[in-house]
Order: C-alpha cells, then sequence, then structure tokens
C-alpha cells in the first residue's frame, strides 16, 4: 500500500513538471541549470513509474552469425538452426501469394485492406479483403473473356501509381496463374517498348489518360500490344487515337463488369510460378526482367516476420501501411506481402508527394517504409530548428537526445519517456504518432542520422540491404540492437559468403569481397535473357551483388564498396564514386553529389545540389549574401566556400587525395524522379547526369588543365 502510493505521487509529481516543462515561457525564466535540475529530478520520477524495458533479442549482439562452410566461408544467421533456412509458413497453408491474401482475409475476419482518398477534402475509404477478391475474380475473368490465357506464361502490364486498382489487378493475377508486369514513368518510352515486347504483353492495364498517350505513341514498334484498360475515364481525343491504331481500349469498370458477365473458375499459380517480371530501372542501358516467384517472395516475408517477432513487431489486422513508395518495385512489394499476409490495412497516398505529409497525417499509419534521401531531409529539418533555437532548447534537446542513447545501449526502445513527451512529441506526430516500425533501405543511411532518428521517433527503425533479384532484401538489422554502420546479418531464408576480388585487393580471407547470396529468395534469372542471368548467378546458385561487403566482429554485414560503378584514373588507381558521394554528403551544404571520373583525366569533378534549406541562410551569415538558389549557384565565393568544406569533409572521411575533387559545378535543382536524374529508388542514374552535365564536366576539365 505505501509502495503504491509513493508511485502514485511520484506519478503526480512528474506529470505536473511534465506541463511546466511544455509551457516555454516557464523555461525561459528558468537558467541551464535550473532546467537540468528540473529535467534529471522530473526524469528520475518518470523513470520510477514507466520502468522501462529492454527489447527480447533472438541472437547474442555480438555474435549473430554462424559459419555453416569452411570452404566456402558462407554464413547464416544464428537464428537457423542445424544451417537449415527458415523460410516456409508454419503450417504450411500458405504457399503462394493468393493464399497469403486470403490468409489475410482470414485473420482480419474480413477487415479493411484498402484505403484511398477520392479529393483532398475527403476522408479516406476502405474496402474489405473479401470485397477484393470478388473484384480481383472479375477483373481475372475479364481479361479471360478479351482473350487471355489463364497460364504462367500470361504477362499483363500495369502501368500506375499505388491505388486500389493496382492491389485487385495483382490478386486477379494471382488468382488465374498470370505474371503482373509492372511499367513506369522513369523508364523512359525506349524502356517501356524494350520491356512490351520482350514480354509479349498483349494488355496494359494504365491509371491515366496521359499514360496511354505515352504507350499510343510508341504503338507502332509494339505490334503484340492489342488491348489497354484504363482507370479513369477516356478523353474522347484517347478514344480517337486508340481507335486509329486498332487498339481495344476500354475501362477498368467495363473490364470488370465483363467478368462479371462471364465468370471463370480461378486458376491460381503455384507456388514456383513466376509473380511478378520485376524490371530493374538499372543506371544505365536497357532494363532487366527479373523473375521473382510466389515461393521466394513468402520466404523472405517469413524470415523477415522471422527476425520482427522476437522483438515485439508482430504485424497485424491492428496495422496500416502507408503505401507511397513504387509498387513497381521489389522493396514496397515485399512490404504490402507481409500486410496482406497478417490481414494488416494499406492506405494509398494521393499520389502526389506534396501532400504526402497531409495522407500520413489523417491515416496516421504504424508502419513507415522509407529511404534514406527522406530520412535525410527529416533529420536536416529537425537540426536546422535546433540550431536556429534558443539555448536552453538546444541543452535540453542535447540532454534529451543523451537519455535516449542510453536507453538505446540498454536495447530499450520506447515513446512514453518524459523526453518523447516534451522534446520528441512533434517529431513523432509529423509521422502520425503511432509509427511503430520504420524501414529504410535502397541506398545507405548516415550511421549518424539513424543513430539520431532512432533517439528521436520512439519506435524501432531496422536497415535492410538487398536487391530485386534478392526479392527486395537478403540482411537486416535486428530489433533492439543499437548498432549503426552495419546492414545486419543475413535473413535466416539464405546464406551469404564474399567473395575474392583481387583487382580491388578485397579477399574472404580478410572478410572482405563481393556480396554473393544464396536461398529460396533468390532470383530465377533475367527473363529471355541468358547473358545476363549467367552474370548474375553462377553455376552453385549464387547471387553475385556486384556490392563489396565486410562482415564485422559481431558477424553483421556493412557494405563498403561497389565493385560496379568502379572506374580507373588516368594514374590507375581505382575510384568508386558512390563511396565518395556518401563522404562528401555528410557537408551541411551538400544535398547531392555526382561524382565523375575518366581514364584520361587524373583527378575527379563533381556536380554539387546545395541544399535549398541550409545555402541561404549560410550565404547571408557567412558571406553577408542574399540571393536566389540559382544566384548563389553561380557565386564564385560560394562555390569556393563549398569546395573547401567538402575538402574538410573528405579529409576527416578518410578519403585519399586522388579522391578528392579538384573542382565542382553548383546546380540549383535537387536531383529527383520527376527530372530523370534518380531511379524510383533514388539511385543515382550515372549515365543520364553525365549526359545531363556533359558540358560542365568538359569546361572543368579545361579549368583544370
Amino acid at each position: 500500500m505505501l509502495e503504491n502510493s509513493l508511485i502514485q505521487r511520484v506519478s503526480v509529481a512528474g506529470m505536473m513538471m511534465i506541463e511546466k516543462i511544455r509551457n516555454m515561457e516557464y523555461l525561459k525564466l528558468l537558467g541551464a541549470g535550473a532546467v537540468t535540475v528540473a529535467a534529471v529530478t522530473t526524469t528520475t520520477f518518470y523513470y520510477l513509474t514507466s520502468r522501462p524495458q529492454p527489447v527480447l533479442l533472438p541472437v547474442d549482439l555480438e555474435d549473430q552469425t554462424d559459419e555453416v562452410d569452411k570452404i566456402e566461408r558462407s554464413r547464416m544467421s544464428k537464428i537457423c538452426k542445424n544451417g537449415k533456412y527458415i523460410c516456409e509458413f508454419e503450417d504450411g497453408e500458405v504457399q503462394t501469394l493468393h493464399d497469403a491474401f486470403k490468409h489475410g482475409a482470414r485473420v482480419s475476419s474480413n477487415g479493411k485492406v484498402y484505403g484511398w482518398k477520392a479529393s483532398p477534402t475527403e476522408p479516406y475509404q476502405w474496402i474489405s479483403y473479401n470485397d477484393v477478391l470478388v473484384r480481383a475474380a472479375n477483373i481475372g475473368a475479364g481479361l479471360i473473356a478479351k482473350g487471355l490465357q489463364p497460364e504462367n506464361t500470361t504477362n499483363v502490364g500495369i502501368y500506375s501509381q499505388n491505388r486500389v486498382e493496382y492491389g485487385i489487378t495483382e490478386q486477379a493475377c494471382f488468382m488465374y496463374s498470370m505474371v503482373l508486369v509492372p511499367l513506369y514513368d522513369t523508364l523512359g518510352p525506349e524502356a517501356c517498348t524494350h520491356i512490351i515486347n520482350q514480354a509479349e504483353i498483349k494488355t496494359v492495364i494504365c491509371d491515366k489518360n496521359v499514360k496511354v498517350n505515352a504507350i499510343l505513341d510508341k504503338i507502332n514498334e509494339t505490334p503484340n500490344l492489342k488491348i489497354v484498360i484504363l482507370v479513369e475515364e477516356p478523353t474522347s481525343e484517347i478514344k480517337k487515337r486508340a481507335a486509329s491504331h486498332s487498339i481495344d481500349l476500354l475501362t477498368y469498370s467495363e473490364l470488370e463488369a465483363l467478368g462479371e458477365q462471364k465468370p471463370q473458375e480461378p486458376k491460381p499459380a503455384k507456388p514456383d510460378d513466376l509473380c511478378v517480371l520485376c524490371y530493374t530501372s538499372g543506371t544505365t542501358g536497357l532494363p532487366k526482367g527479373a523473375m521473382l516467384t510466389h515461393r521466394g517472395t513468402l520466404a523472405t516475408v517469413v524470415a523477415a516476420a522471422t527476425v520482427l517477432k522476437p522483438g515485439g513487431v508482430d504485424i497485424s489486422p491492428e496495422d496500416t501501411l502507408i503505401s507511397y513508395l513504387p509498387l513497381a518495385h521489389s522493396y514496397e512489394r515485399l512490404l504490402e506481402s507481409y500486410c496482406v499476409l497478417s490481414g494488416a490495412r494499406i492506405g494509398f497516398f494521393q499520389g502526389d508527394v506534396k501532400l504526402l505529409m497531409d495522407d500520413i497525417k489523417e491515416l496516421q499509419p504504424t508502419l513507415f517504409p522509407s529511404v534514406p534521401r527522406l530520412l535525410n531531409r527529416v533529420y536536416d529539418k529537425v537540426m536546422n530548428q535546433i540550431n536556429e533555437g534558443s539555448s536552453i532548447k538546444r541543452k535540453l534537446f542535447n540532454m534529451a537526445i543523451a537519455s535516449k542513447e542510453n536507453e538505446l545501449k540498454r536495447n530499450i526502445i520506447r515513446k512514453d519517456s518524459i523526453w518523447d513527451k516534451v522534446v520528441f512529441k512533434k517529431i513523432q506526430a509529423s509521422l502520425g504518432g503511432k509509427v511503430k516500425l520504420i524501414t529504410t533501405g535502397s541506398a545507405p543511411l548516415s550511421p549518424k542520422v539513424l543513430h539520431f532518428l532512432r533517439c528521436c521517433v520512439g519506435c524501432p527503425i531496422i536497415e535492410g540491404y538487398g536487391q530485386t533479384e534478392s526479392h527486395a532484401i537478403c540482411t537486416v538489422t535486428l530489433v533492439g540492437d543499437p548498432d549503426t554502420g552495419n546492414v545486419g546479418p543475413p535473413l535466416p531464408c539464405c546464406e551469404i559468403k564474399l567473395a575474392d576480388v583481387e583487382d580491388m585487393n578485397y579477399y574472404a580471407k580478410d572478410n572482405k569481397g563481393e556480396v554473393c547470396i544464396k536461398g529460396p529468395n533468390v532470383f530465377l534469372g533475367y527473363y529471355r535473357d541468358p547473358a545476363k542471368t549467367e552474370e548474375a548467378l553462377d553455376k552453385d546458385g549464387w547471387l553475385h551483388t556486384g556490392d563489396i561487403g565486410q562482415w564485422l566482429e559481431n558477424g553483421t554485414l556493412k557494405i563498403i564498396d561497389r565493385k560496379k560503378n568502379i572506374f580507373k584514373l588516368a594514374q590507375g588507381e581505382y575510384i568508386a564514386p558512390e563511396k565518395i558521394e556518401n563522404v562528401y554528403v555528410r557537408s551541411q551544404l551538400v544535398a547531392q553529389v555526382f561524382i565523375h571520373g575518366e581514364s584520361l583525366k587524373s583527378c575527379l569533378v563533381g556536380v554539387v545540389v546545395p541544399d535549398p534549406e541550409v545555402l541561404p541562410n549560410w550565404a547571408k551569415t557567412k558571406l553577408n549574401v542574399s540571393q536566389s538558389m540559382e544566384e548563389l549557384c553561380s557565386n564564385p565565393d560560394v562555390k569556393k566556400e563549398i569546395l573547401a568544406d567538402m575538402t574538410k569533409i573528405g579529409k576527416t572521411g578518410g578519403l585519399h587525395s586522388f579522391e578528392q575533387v579538384k573542382d565542382i559545378f553548383l546546380y540549383p535543382e535537387l536531383f529527383s524522379v520527376e527530372n530523370g536524374l534518380l531511379t524510383p529508388t533514388f539511385k543515382t542514374k550515372r549515365h543520364e547526369l553525365k549526359v545531363k552535365f556533359q558540358s560542365q564536366i568538359a569546361e572543368m576539365y579545361t579549368n583544370l588543365v
């Protein structure tokens, strides 16, 4: 009784102190020392009442992998037992993505699955699992009525943003053994034509008139294409254009009605059938069609769930995913497959990135997939606000970070501490306030940013590594592991080895080499491209990624270099531009950078996009200059200062002198998917950047002579 009374009084005192600290006017009346005493006292009170518990860890964080093959030096996750993969659903009832969706319908009791906003002013609307299955059956039957065969050799194109009809079409294909083939804007017309022809696509489903127009622009080069299905109402111009090319144009609702009139018995895909031909956008050349299977996707999902559940991340019908990363890519596809298997909800963004934060605020997702570029912007925005704030605000923030760092070291992850309520509340609210898992992938995330965000957001942030060819991921960091600078151990559905790369002096005996993957999550190969398949898959089934990895002492993998996208300078030095770029973006002035070098040149040059949120204020303070971004990028003093800062960052980041750029060109517009300079997974399109800035590159080299 006495203990309960004491806790009650402590709790009341703690909550009263919280209210006082929330009131910034009250803070201003206190000195820094008083703030410190108040914060520490309140933290102590609150800690006594909340008793945070550490995350349950599936393995010893100091020993996360086992060497399972002494000759190959391959490693598996310690979660695996007796060298066996964990890759099948627990009771064997789910073997395909069609099974997974039906399982989601059962465990959610036919709950909501897909949500969308008809307009910015309307609330989210939802459709249930069973309604999707009914509509998918009608769409599949409609496709069959239009002449498509319910076989795994039938490829159906889809050219659309993430939306309900995308999910329905996907389920229709799985229900009738067809293969989904995503197209997307940034592929460009030549690449889209290549895909339609190589995959012999007869039918493409489009969401908007503008995409039908793009297809019709190249219709003379795609003789196999006969049918176009349009989600929105076709314009009179589109109808005329389609008719003039003898294209059978009908709306999505008409296709659905046709299938309802002519129902077909489902012919679900088998486990080893293809589910998607996922064409990799790549950074050069035409895209390659990665053959992904139902078995491979589910193996990856099951393995990911095995890693997440011990850490308390158990996805259920109560969870909601915000869907905004492109469904044309394996990362988003894998996440959504995991969600539907678990009966969770998927809310689609409105299609406009500018409205994404509004969508998040309304949807209040619990699952937030992200990419480094977006998380870097969150970090920059928070730090700018803190640096521009008062000394008291900065001190309080630093105390909050220090407290959270201590908890992370003890494997404690939570959002109910006093610091969450006082300091980090707005950051967490900007993500909807209910996020319980953030994932990041597609490119490296700075350890500094990852650690910072783990302190602020109050939920696990896990980093995965992989590629389309491994059904999106092959490693993932463990929930509760506070370490940064690695991508975790292998998923329990695969093993990983490092292969010698002699010309770069990386050797497996030194725990360094090219990352190679083997297991059921490895793809079948590239569609109708045996030469490229042979380059990627060796005779023993190892997928060669082109990335250079290093095994750390605790058994986790660190990506340290890239085998591809390397070149030699005139003096014979090998250059890995992506490694250098990852160092330079640590500069607060640099948002993006493209490093370029040539075998006939002895040095590097770069195209730099200054940070638009930092540069104007910096220039005003440092140089007493108030100009637009375009004017600042043309200002030689600004260029000089940025180059000097990059050189300094390069030195502290361990770059050799030959890896430092000797000249830069400042460009005011961010590289983006929309302007064709980033892939949809936000990787640099090196070839396009080289072409776009060829005159500036030539001028820089001329000036360096």
